[in-house]
């Protein structure tokens, strides 16, 4: 299972990252089929949260509880390697 959290007050570049990762989500859904595993996608707006991951700027993106990247919007190729990465990570 991928756990995906978006860290940042819900302005519109952390909804900017929270769908580049919905739509990534979905196209290797499509193309893995059955074999893709369940993913979840959390919004986390706390402040505290935040700091517990070292995100000092947002937006912030944490898959499987480890950072992928904070302060800046990633490009949509850089999510895909993380999250292709991480699940084979939870494959292994």
């Amino acid at each position: 299972m991928l756990n995906v959290k978006v860290l940042g007050p819900g302005c519109a570049n952390c909804e900017r990252v929270a769908q580049m990762v919905m739509t990534t989500l979905e196209e290797l859904e499509t193309e893995l089929g059955d074999n893709c595993p369940e993913a979840t996608l959390q919004k986390v707006t706390d402040h505290e949260e935040f700091l517990k991951y070292g995100v000092m700027f947002t937006p912030g993106l944490v898959i499987n509880e480890k950072l992928a990247c904070a302060g800046r919007i990633p490009s949509k190729a850089e999510v895909r390697q993380w999250l292709t990465s991480a699940l084979a990570e939870t494959e292994a």
